[in-house]
């Protein structure tokens, strides 16, 4: 829902005319016209600036988590392309991407290629929830972070929030928008778009909770290698790379074609 417009009836000039005292209470009596003309639900939270509120129902006992081994992603785009089909984003917007990087070798030689798929972290502190006024972003108990396009109002806060450049203002419906690791399909039992569709088996989304699970398998065994990006943000991120270079690690934005030098 878009804030109503400010009432017609109200200039500029008739605010500016009224003296200092006066023009605050006139300021307040404005401020709760518009507010009454805008009538958002909120639901009822208890969390301070910055806390997360309590999360919303979802798969009850799940706490899902998406494994990428880069040592099997070719850049394909296939994650890319089989995501927008099933999720419809507006032409040229993308809830998951593979960026291309190069990676300079001292030694002056052909720099390294890395193919780095991205995609929302669904964190366990996400820092995208607090921060939205309307509490349109929100994180169910499974995990998942989600937003409510009802209540959105692309103000873009949770855009500026992500530090994984995950986030976009769809330019079609105007609301926030970004990866839900499909949670409909994940719903009734199908695979995200991305992982079904990767060509090389490289994206593996499972219940982290469950001890058995291909994905707590996978990062067992490969538990020295298992790195995420930007672990000094505090969020924890729930998508893990396996072959992660650690020029990657905390300096890598969101810009494609990006060459990253590795520190001495």
């Amino acid at each position: 829902m878009k804030p109503a417009s400010p009432p017609t009836n109200v200039s500029a000039d008739a605010a500016a005319s009224v003296p200092c005292k006066s023009k605050r209470g006139f300021l307040k009596e404005l401020l709760g016209v518009g507010a009454s003309a805008t009538v958002i639900p909120i639901m009822p939270v208890q969390a301070a600036m910055n806390e997360q509120p309590p999360r919303r129902p979802g798969m009850s006992g799940k706490r899902f988590g998406m494994l990428i081994d880069l040592r099997k992603c070719i850049g394909c785009q296939a994650c890319t392309v089989s995501c927008s089909v099933e999720n419809q984003p507006p032409i040229g917007q993308f809830r998951t991407t593979v960026l291309q990087y190069e990676i300079d070798k001292d030694d002056g030689s052909a720099p390294a290629m890395v193919s780095l798929p991205r995609l929302c972290n669904h964190c366990e502190n996400p820092p995208c929830v607090p921060v939205c006024p309307v509490q349109a972003t929100f994180q169910r108990e499974d995990g998942v972070v989600l937003v409510d396009n009802e209540r959105c109002v692309a103000c873009g806060y949770c855009v500026q929030a992500c530090p994984y450049d995950a986030r976009f203002i769809n330019r079609e419906t105007q609301t926030a928008d970004k990866c839900t690791f499909c949670e409909h399909r994940l719903e009734v039992g199908l695979l995200p778009a991305c992982v079904e569709s990767c060509v090389g088996g490289a994206r593996v989304i499972g219940d982290l909770l469950d001890q058995d699970s291909e994905i707590n398998r996978l990062m067992a065994e490969h538990k020295e290698d298992i790195k995420v990006l930007k672990p000094g943000m505090g969020t924890s991120p729930r998508v893990f790379y396996i072959g992660l270079p650690d020029e990657f690690v905390d300096e890598v934005d969101g810009q494609a074609s990006v060459r990253l030098v590795p520190q001495l």
